[in-house]
């Protein structure tokens, strides 16, 4: 998940006192939908047994297939993108997007809804306190599989809709790699721009290029197991997807997870939301772990190599996979 906050003058001082004015009047309770947490949390395990996904490690790569295999089996038709886009010192780095396409002959011509997470792990525990840890692989349970593990139970449950014709609008689901290759703070040499989120980079620019298709909206979702979870209005899906972000902070609030799903406005963060805004045109809500009180705004153990197991809450991820599958 992305690491890089972007103060925007008057706009970031909002990003840390502004509180959006809520709704004073009780909401209307929705129908819960369907979506089981011990699911998720078993693929966010899957994806540990791996070992950290590494781009070019034997684990990214064994997760890759898997995560391939998975969306099949629930009924996707699957993508996978190729490409290279340079890194924090300017080599080219190979990239692997899986996208898994759910559609019925019904829904198949309709405007998508695309989801998104990130299935890559930093190669740097460079927010450790120790010099020589920094070197060390990050785990990635939270920053990465636990969004990962999310989106597989919400597609199991969209193969389970196609299955009994409850199925009503077309959604991709996509696992962008690369997306934690930016810049580390080991690095010495001269800084690059836009070192983060490859994946979302190549594919906004190659694939939506090449291929044109259309979505209504996207949601990214990054660090979002914690068991102190606290998903604020992040100030770029604010400026790109405003009507979007607030209907999904609404359903939140519906299905009785308005504290997590809160209203304060966060600092605007480089994630893979901002080039699918930015560059693809399509309007992206990040749903990010972030808490405007740290001096990071993520967790302790974000980026260290305490990112594991101990870090996710069945209870939040059942929050989150509620409030998505509230949107399909």
């Amino acid at each position: 998940m992305m690491r890089r906050n972007i103060l925007l003058g008057a706009l970031g001082f909002l990003g840390v006192l502004g509180i959006l004015v809520s709704c004073s009047k009780k909401a209307a309770v929705i129908e819960r939908p369907a979506f089981n947490s011990d699911s998720a949390y078993v693929y966010i395990e899957r994806q540990m047994a791996f070992g950290p996904r590494v781009p070019n490690s034997e684990a990214h790569t064994q997760c890759a297939v898997w995560l391939i295999e998975q969306l099949r089996a629930f009924g996707a038709e699957v993508e996978l993108q190729k490409g290279f886009m340079p890194d924090y010192r300017g080599n080219n780095q190979q990239i692997y997007n899986i996208i898994g396409h759910f559609y019925t002959e019904e829904t198949k011509d309709r405007p998508r809804i695309l989801l998104g997470a990130h299935y890559d792990t930093r190669p740097w525990s460079d927010e450790e306190e120790d010099y020589n840890d920094r070197f060390y692989n990050v785990p990635g349970a939270n920053d990465g599989a636990s969004g990962v593990g999310v989106l597989l139970e919400v597609a199991r449950q969209l193969g389970l809709r196609m299955a009994d014709s409850t199925f009503t609008m077309p959604v991709d689901i996509i696992f962008f790699d690369c997306e934690d290759m930016g810049t580390p703070r080991v690095y010495t040499g001269l800084e690059r721009e836009d070192t983060w989120c490859l994946g979302s980079q190549l594919w906004a620019t190659h694939y939506m290029q090449k291929k044109n298709p259309q979505y209504r909206f996207g949601i990214i979702l990054d660090m979002i197991g914690a068991p102190d979870a606290t998903f604020p209005r992040e100030m770029y899906s604010t400026q790109y997807a405003a009507n979007y972000q607030q209907q999904i902070w609404h359903s939140a609030e519906q299905l009785g997870y308005g504290a997590m799903f809160n209203n304060q406005q966060s600092y605007p963060i480089t994630d893979d939301h901002y080039y699918i805004n930015y560059i693809a045109g399509i309007p992206c809500v990040d749903v990010i772990h972030y808490d405007i009180r740290n001096a990071t705004g993520f967790p302790w153990w974000w980026h260290t190599r305490n990112d594991d197991m101990s870090n996710i809450s069945k209870a939040t991820l059942q929050a989150v996979g509620e409030v998505v599958m509230a949107q399909l």
